[in-house]
């Protein structure tokens, strides 16, 4: 093809991406990523379409030329401003606005208007840096389940920066004349193709990323309580089945540490069931600040939850344990000025050398914590401590402490 059927082309690619994505965008959750790669592509289309007119006249004006390389400019932050928001970064356009702003002022330079192989040199780099940008930000995320998404587009905007430099390397090698198939019209011919596959590689790329995230999306809700925000009983089980075969084959220490608001029916009773909503999520904001970041927290029924402890000592445990208790006899819920004083009981269990599976150490802090409802509610019930089991006094001798 000539290098005119293939800016058309790539126009075409442009047109479609901002189609597919403006689509995307009308049929998904809205996510406002879509609208910069949007954006992104209108200009590209805008750029490319200029760029077939100027092939057919004789000597285009400077300003004409600038307005294609600004708009493809800005075609190239608008990815990275894409790129930016949907990892919940501010995508600056402004700053994608002074650019090329910029780059239409640079223009009015004489050496700049002199000839092709300055304003190459002078806006490639600034292409290769866009590129670059967007991968890195792209690389540097640490989640695992994201990262599969992005390694296409990295892979495309690192191919596109290299591109790049092999173009200017070439164009410098020769003083801007390259000899034989390298002249003119393979250039322009390759520069065509190029953007040609980018765009659309561009426009799967981009897709992938958001589907990707609306799958995590749905997979998280699927798995999260919606009233408290923590973890479900199907959470429960993947967590537990993988921490407790982990801590079977290393001896690693794993604990529940199960509790319950006390007297909650008579709280639903009493105030209603909204008042027993915001009862369980005050119970959870206590608790969320004194349990660690990195222990998993889980809703296992109405006004009944479990805390996945792996790795620490039993003292430290019931310590924890102890820390929960007492910051929700701390602090009671507020109802239209009138404070309901409230009160959890909490069980707790460890890991056996007898265990079979992890639900027999869930059971076992069930257990201590039906002892301490029957022991006067509020107080913390340790079983092989408090309850005992399978004829050991102390179970919370387990693996690991």
């Amino acid at each position: 093809m000539d290098a005119f059927t293939l800016i058309v082309a790539a126009a075409l690619a442009a047109l479609t991406m901002a189609a597919s994505m403006g689509l995307l965008y009308l049929a998904s959750a809205r996510q406002a990523c879509l609208v910069d790669w949007t954006a992104a592509a209108a200009l590209f289309a805008l750029s490319n379409c200029m760029g077939a007119i100027g092939l057919h006249q004789p000597a285009s004006p400077i300003l004409f030329i600038a307005c294609v390389n600004a708009l493809h400019i800005g075609g190239h932050f608008g990815m990275l401003a894409g790129v930016r928001r949907h990892l919940h970064l501010t995508p600056g356009w402004r700053w994608g606005a002074v650019l090329m702003a910029v780059v239409l002022a640079a223009h009015a330079l004489m050496f700049v208007r002199g000839a092709p192989l300055y304003r190459l040199v002078l806006f490639t780099p600034l292409v290769g840096a866009l590129n670059l940008g967007a991968a890195w930000l792209l690389w540097r995320q640490s989640e695992r389940d994201a990262r599969a998404s992005y390694l296409p587009l990295i892979v495309l905007q690192v191919l596109s920066a290299l591109q790049q430099v092999a173009r200017v390397t070439v164009m410098l090698a020769y003083d801007g004349q390259p000899p034989g198939f390298l002249g003119g019209d393979f250039f322009r011919t390759s520069g065509a193709l190029a953007m040609l596959v980018y765009l659309s590689l561009a426009t799967m790329c981009c897709a992938l990323m958001v589907s990707h995230q609306q799958t995590l999306a749905l997979r998280r809700a699927s798995l999260t309580d919606v009233l408290t925000g923590w973890l479900n009983r199907r959470a429960l089980h993947d967590v537990a089945t993988r921490d407790f075969r982990r801590c079977r084959r290393t001896g690693a220490a794993m604990y529940f540490i199960t509790f319950d608001i006390d007297h909650f029916k008579a709280i639903n009773d009493r105030y209603g069931h909204g008042v027993g909503d915001a009862a369980i999520c005050h119970v959870t904001a206590l608790s969320a600040r004194v349990l660690r970041g990195y222990d998993a927290l889980f809703r296992v029924g109405g006004e009944e939850f479990a805390v996945l402890v792996v790795g620490e000592h039993a003292g430290n445990v019931c310590a924890i344990a102890e820390r929960l208790r007492e910051a929700v006899v701390a602090a009671p819920l507020i109802v239209d000025g009138k404070a309901i004083p409230m009160t959890v009981s909490v069980g707790v269990a460890a890991l056996d050398a007898h265990d079979h599976k992890w639900e027999e150490i869930l059971r076992r802090a069930d257990e201590a914590l039906y002892h301490a409802k029957q022991n006067g509610r509020n107080r913390v019930s340790v079983h092989g401590r408090d309850i005992a089991g399978r004829g050991h006094l102390t179970r919370l001798q387990a693996v690991g402490t």
